[in-house]
């Protein structure tokens, strides 16, 4: 027979007020408010998207906004990995979709390290400096395609390396944490 213990309990659990607010609780709403599709518990939604996984992820496009320059007509090719193609049409900028949501109310970054204290990169900050890298790719001739390789910690500049090339169309840069020497 199992007796409850302090392990049992969970380690934190949100308001009500959070939970109310969560992007979960928008995406349930949602999917009664435009599929007509009912669930009570969290539980409930992973379920079916296990079940229907198709149906789930052409969700979480509408759901998100997913902007794309050419639309998908197909959400999987395959249930078998890994020559599973997921919305292989479909063609969209990642870096228009990591811009589209900034504000000036919260930073777009934040990164603490060893060695550093706490650093708080602007949404403005962060876009004039993807959009230097982004320029100085293109006078390189870097382009749509290409890719792009450094050897980068994992610190601000590497993603802003990466949003880069993603504006590009280019992909890259391969990041490794440099956690001592390679072997």
């Amino acid at each position: 027979m199992h007796m409850p213990s302090d392990n049992d309990l969970p380690l934190w659990e949100p308001s009500v007020e959070m939970t109310q607010q969560a992007n979960m609780t928008h995406y349930i709403q949602w999917l009664e408010q435009a599929q007509g599709l009912r669930f009570q518990t969290r539980e409930e939604v992973w379920q079916w998207s296990v079940t229907h996984l198709e149906d789930f992820w052409a969700s979480i496009w509408d759901f998100f906004h997913v902007k794309a320059s050419h639309p998908y007509q197909t959400v999987l090719t395959t249930h078998t990995m890994p020559d599973a193609s997921w919305f292989p049409e479909a063609k969209l900028n990642y870096a228009e979709h990591v811009f589209r949501n900034s504000s000036d109310q919260r930073p777009a970054l934040l990164f603490r390290s060893e060695r550093h204290p706490l650093l708080a990169v602007s949404w403005d900050d962060l876009r004039q400096k993807v959009s230097a890298v982004t320029q100085a790719l293109h006078a390189m001739g870097v382009q749509r395609g290409d890719r792009v390789v450094a050897y980068m910690p994992n610190i601000p500049e590497t993603i802003m390396a990466f949003l880069a090339c993603a504006s590009i169309g280019a992909s890259g840069p391969v990041v490794r944490p440099t956690l001592g020497p390679v072997v």
